[in-house]
């Protein structure tokens, strides 16, 4: 089955497909080492290989072409669930500075993310505010020319291993966002989740920090980025589902039961088809929300919400039929099925978990 078959598409302009071509050939060159156990190591690996090959620049570019973002992503996803990791919180935790950073701030940090020469953070959510923003209780306060942090932010990706934490706390002004380099703050304590992926709880006793763009600004900025990442999102989903469809065709062509294939069954036949028709759909509104916001220059919220919702959960149905047709392979630890099926499991949840999704395109509507 030909996974790009949606590069021709009118939501795509021709500078896309040799994009994803260059970024599937490279990955698989690249990314055999991209399964194992430490995922520490991996990340900073992969966070320098992918500077080297050119693809973090379009993480930090002032005007972001969001469906290549969602392109390299789904690429990456379909090999290695880590690369894409390591791609996306390059955007992601630097997306603020894009946005409204100094000149200085630019010329600091965005050379260095590009060139895979520094991990960044987004540090938003916290132990008892994750999509209630509201809640966030971290504090900031002005110390002369610079603000100092109070507050413990939860389940930060790249936690412990980043090199500076883009970091929103409520100054006197509203939430604002700032950054903190990484030896001013605590991310000793790490947390596992059932995909290894680096992640910490990150403390601030007093952490020096550089305001980002105007205090009280912060939430709007958030908001803009996730505007940007949370689409792709759906992409990422798009990358894992397409890669589970394709081990089920592989396996039930291949497997014999009852005197014949496995994929003669008509049961088979009609689970196939539920995957596939899920992709697309997921692949559809992925690629039209990526489009509105590149071509029509729109704000995204209610698409991005519906992309994100429909691709990964249609990547997680996709993902557990593919088990199921894989049967005692599919659970087998270390095959990609499996891996798959622990990796998908966070996308329904991170960047604003599917009942919030459902809460967003609602409130667009009844606006």
């Amino acid at each position: 089955m030909d996974r790009f078959t949606h590069l021709d598409w009118p939501f795509l302009d021709p500078l896309h497909a040799p994009l994803a071509r260059a970024v599937d050939t490279w990955a698989c060159a690249n990314l055999e080492h991209a399964h194992g156990a430490d995922a520490d190591a991996i990340c900073r690996k992969l966070v320098k290989d992918l500077g080297k090959a050119g693809y973090l620049n379009y993480c930090v570019s002032e005007t972001p072409d969001v469906r290549s973002i969602a392109l390299i992503r789904e690429v990456l996803a379909y090999h290695a669930g880590l690369a894409d990791f390591s791609f996306a919180m390059q955007g992601l935790g630097s997306g603020v500075i894009v946005l409204a950073g100094s000149e200085a701030q630019k010329k600091n940090y965005l050379p260095r993310v590009a060139a895979g020469e520094a991990i960044a953070a987004f540090a938003l959510s916290e132990p008892d505010a994750g999509s209630d923003v509201q809640a966030m209780t971290a504090s900031a306060k002005r110390k002369g020319a610079h603000w100092a942090l109070e507050g413990t932010k939860a389940w930060i990706s790249n936690g412990g291993i980043a090199d500076f934490y883009v970091t929103f706390a409520r100054a006197e002004e509203g939430i604002s966002a700032f950054i903190v380099e990484a030896r001013d703050v605590d991310a000793s304590e790490r947390i596992e989740i059932v995909a290894p992926h680096p992640m910490a709880t990150v403390k601030y006793h007093g952490a020096k920090a550089q305001l980002v763009g105007e205090a009280g600004q912060g939430l709007k900025l958030a908001l803009r980025n996730l505007d940007v990442f949370r689409t792709t999102v759906g992409a990422a989903a798009l990358g894992f589902a397409r890669r589970a469809l394709d081990e089920a065709l592989a396996r039930v062509k291949a497997r014999r039961m009852f005197g014949q294939r496995l994929a003669d069954l008509q049961m088979t036949q009609a689970k196939l088809a539920d995957m596939a028709t899920a992709i697309e759909a997921g692949a559809l509104l992925t690629y039209r929300a990526a489009w509105l916001r590149d071509v029509r220059k729109q704000r995204v919220t209610r698409e991005a919400a519906m992309a994100k919702m429909q691709a990964t959960e249609a990547a997680q149905q996709v993902i557990d039929d593919a088990v199921q047709l894989l049967g005692g392979l599919g659970v087998l630890r270390g095959q990609p099925v499996e891996r798959l099926y622990r990796e998908v499991r966070a996308l329904r949840i991170y960047e604003g978990a599917t009942e919030v999704q459902k809460v967003i395109i609602a409130r667009e509507l009844l606006k």
